[in-house]
């Protein structure tokens, strides 16, 4: 296991250097002028001189993406140019906040779309089938942007039981907490249970025509026993890389829903910093993410081995 893991780690590194040299490039391709940022629209050409010399950017880019994965390296992803504070200090305070909202909505997904999708296979072409497939249409074709609005108005503006935007720490107050992450959670969690509905259903509908289906029928086992332990226990690999790659998606994807709720969490950070030309923030955020998505991509990989005992990290390694 362990060699896997350190093989698999080895191989994020050439990904991660080219998802930095992206990201840079693409930074310095922005529109406007730091320096602007820093001192403001009313500076002398003299002033920004100065702190364009003092940012390394009067320097050539090929040595400023070396300076800047240097101090990377060593833990330091600069300063943000319009605060002046640490991008290390505001990625720990917004991370927590955007991988709060991701899990919440896994969770809101995967507990209605594995339990529907499943009721879906099991009464194939009825009343529920149909019902649950145009949730899923529902689900995939409505943005999110317009459930979080419909929600605000509903929850908030009409019945006045949620608050519309904002947020407080779990640790400071848990109840508050989760009554300002319940209407983002769901907003983001219902494109996402529409998903895994469809993909459960799918996946269902064709391991209980196999061979071993049939067989455990055969036993005279309960259709309960036959439906937990080898029906759902063959569909859980592929939900498994359905769910987890969408949590990594949801990581970097939840922009104009921290946005609408007013969340403090990575996504919205990335915006404010690409609309104030804050290259720090900018990069410190998106190469956070893409370490969060390679990591847990590992992690997925890693539980196939505990969900399939047949599965092992030797197989794995030779893929």
């Amino acid at each position: 296991m362990s060699r896997y893991i350190i093989s698999r780690l080895i191989q994020i590194i050439p990904v991660l250097i080219l998802v930095s040299m992206i990201v840079f490039a693409l930074t310095m391709l922005l529109p406007g002028d730091p320096t602007v940022t820093v001192l403001g629209e009313y500076s002398t050409p003299t002033q920004r001189n100065l702190v364009r010399v003092k940012l390394g950017l009067d320097q050539p880019v090929p040595i400023q993406y070396l300076h800047w994965v240097g101090r990377i390296v060593q833990g330091d992803f600069g300063r943000s140019l319009r605060t002046d504070e640490p991008v290390e200090t505001m990625l720990l305070a917004r991370l927590p906040v955007t991988i709060e909202l991701a899990l919440l909505s896994t969770i809101i997904a995967v507990f209605v779309g594995i339990p529907l999708g499943i009721v879906a296979a099991l009464r194939r072409n009825g009343f529920v089938d149909s019902a649950v497939s145009l949730l899923v249409l529902a689900g995939l074709a409505i943005p999110n942007f317009w459930v979080g609005i419909l929600m605000i108005m509903l929850f908030s503006l009409f019945l006045g039981i949620l608050p519309p935007s904002g947020f407080i720490a779990f640790n400071v107050d848990p109840w508050n907490n989760l009554r300002f992450m319940v209407m983002p959670a769901f907003t983001l969690g219902f494109g996402l249970a529409a998903l895994v509905m469809r993909q459960t259903r799918a996946i269902m509908l064709e391991v209980l025509t196999t061979d071993f289906i049939r067989t455990a029928h055969a036993k005279g086992l309960r259709n309960s026993r036959v439906l937990i332990y080898h029906a759902l226990r063959n569909t859980l690999i592929p939900l498994v890389t359905v769910v987890g790659l969408q949590f990594g998606t949801l990581l970097g994807g939840s922009v104009i829903i921290e946005t609408i709720f007013g969340l403090p969490g990575l996504g919205k950070m990335i915006v404010d910093g690409i609309f104030g030309r804050d290259y720090p923030v900018i990069q410190g955020g998106v190469v956070a993410v893409a370490v969060a998505v390679l990591i847990l991509n590992l992690i997925i990989d890693i539980g196939y081995t505990i969900i399939d005992p047949r599965i092992d990290f030797k197989s794995m390694e030779q893929r």
